[in-house]
């Protein structure tokens, strides 16, 4: 196989008359991978959110059961992925098949949809309950780290802000179409957990049938060896590069360098500021003993907040991609501290609700994928996956602890001291966070800069810089 470049092509050669030919325009597209594994999040999303919509209803309607058991459920909800997420990301790492994992992760969600068609009290849906976040916590981070490895360095939390769209597409229309069918088939559950059940299984398909199966740590091994030649050295001792057929084993898994020092700068704000993250559910009580609207609206703040992130995700990909991914993440808590601010007011109506939820939508869209970005930029090839799983564990864990700390806040307080409470040590806690990650951002070059750099990274190659080959893409 011909040696190549950082680009995929050798360098060019002097034109006649000593100039060089006009380099390659950067590309600016997203990986049609990336948008595959958007497809399946959306039709994922639509299955499991149009479940967790009519979830309160379904529990203590239909089975009778009390509001604690339901709080039970809830804190499922909210905390089991984060007991499986960094084992689904070692799972990864470990056999460089992510893809695979994610697959096994969005396969045990499908079998949870239909396990709740025969469940019939707490504990039958309790059990699938978990069964469901359990899988999400499988296949979060393998999905992470293959958006990494198909992005382009420059363009990666636009990637994510592309998938994250998509994501919340879904996250949006699941509500709306479970509220549609209770409104034509009034206590029509089964029939929500059937038409989520068909969504999960085309979602299973669409990953296993077109999503290709990304090797990060493959591609970076390859892209160490071959590029030797280009640089004018010899091949390193026992180099199988040219060997056909051959999968080179990678760079050893190590748990030491899933944690490098750019990582645990990454790990120690984002866990920080998560300690000051309540839940969405108890903003939206907020605004609802504030404004005291029909409690029938109440699940159409979710569908607000959802629309502002998807409205939000892409462009603000873009400019944590020029303006500096860390710093993005820190002013997307910002956002959440105006938020706290916005439902605390003693005075409010409809223009501070909706300025709380399209506030929200700003920190979900700063935050989510971009913290991803983050992480998968400064992690190595080899522990991606387990990076990544391990940020999103520190946060999920750490917003556990942080709504239950808030609802004895609230029991001791009151609405709006707490919240004002909550506010302020975010206020504190937002500058000591800064200054832990202010030194992982690079600048990146603007766009309209007059020569692109040659050695620019194709949208078909990984986020490590190695050029993969047709077997690869398939």
């Amino acid at each position: 196989m011909t040696a190549s470049t950082r680009s995929g092509s050798l360098p060019a050669e002097p034109a006649p008359g000593g100039t060089r030919p006009p380099r390659a325009a950067r590309s600016t597209r997203v990986s049609s991978a990336v948008v595959t594994l958007g497809i399946v999040s959306l039709l994922t999303d639509i299955s499991s959110e149009s479940v967790a919509a009519i979830l309160p209803l379904y529990i203590t309607a239909a089975l009778g059961l009390s509001t604690i058991a339901y709080g039970f459920i809830d804190g499922i909800l909210q905390g089991a992925s984060a007991l499986v997420r960094i084992a689904g990301g070692w799972a990864a790492d470990r056999g460089d098949h992510p893809k695979w994992v994610a697959f096994v992760g969005y396969g045990l969600s499908a079998v949870s949809r239909a396990g709740l068609l025969l469940a019939s009290g707490f504990a039958g849906v309790a059990a699938m309950i978990t069964v469901d976040r359990l899988g999400k916590g499988i296949r979060t981070a393998p999905r992470d780290a293959m958006i990494t490895a198909a992005s382009e360095p420059r363009t990666l939390a636009r990637s994510f802000g592309v998938h994250r769209t998509l994501d919340t597409v879904g996250a949006t229309l699941g509500p709306l179409i479970a509220f549609a069918i209770l409104l034509v088939i009034p206590n029509g559950y089964h029939t929500v957990f059937v038409v989520s059940l068909g969504f999960a299984v085309v979602g299973l398909a669409v990953l296993g049938l077109f999503a290709p199966d990304l090797r990060p740590r493959r591609a970076a091994w390859l892209e160490k060896h071959r590029t030797r030649e280009t640089r004018g050295l010899p091949s390193c001792k026992g180099c199988s590069c040219g060997v056909p057929g051959l999968v080179p084993a990678g760079r050893p898994f190590s748990w030491r360098s899933a944690a490098n020092p750019a990582v645990r700068k990454v790990l120690l704000a984002v866990g920080g500021l998560a300690l000051l993250t309540v839940g969405d559910g108890f903003v939206y009580l907020s605004l609802q003993a504030r404004d005291g609207f029909a409690t029938q609206w109440f699940p159409l703040l979710y569908v607000g907040t959802n629309l502002a992130y998807m409205s939000l995700a892409l462009p603000i990909g873009r400019l944590a991609d020029r303006w500096g991914r860390a710093r993005v993440l820190i002013v997307g808590h910002v956002a959440l501290l105006a938020a706290y601010l916005s439902a605390a007011v003693v005075l409010g109506g409809a223009w501070t609700t909706l300025v709380t939820l399209a506030l929200l939508g700003v920190f979900y869209a700063a935050t989510d994928g971009v913290l991803a970005a983050v992480v998968g930029e400064h992690a190595d090839a080899s522990v991606r996956g387990t990076a990544i799983g391990t940020a999103q564990t520190v946060v999920a864990v750490a917003r556990m602890v942080s709504a239950a700390g808030f609802g004895f806040l609230w029991y001791g307080l009151g609405r709006a001291p707490a919240m004002l409470v909550v506010a302020g040590a975010l206020a504190i806690a937002l500058p000591f966070a800064y200054r832990a990650v202010r030194g992982l951002d690079t600048a990146p070059p603007p766009d309209d800069q007059g020569e692109e750099d040659e050695t620019a990274v194709p949208s078909d190659a990984g986020a490590d810089g190695a050029p993969r080959s047709p077997e690869d893409r398939s």
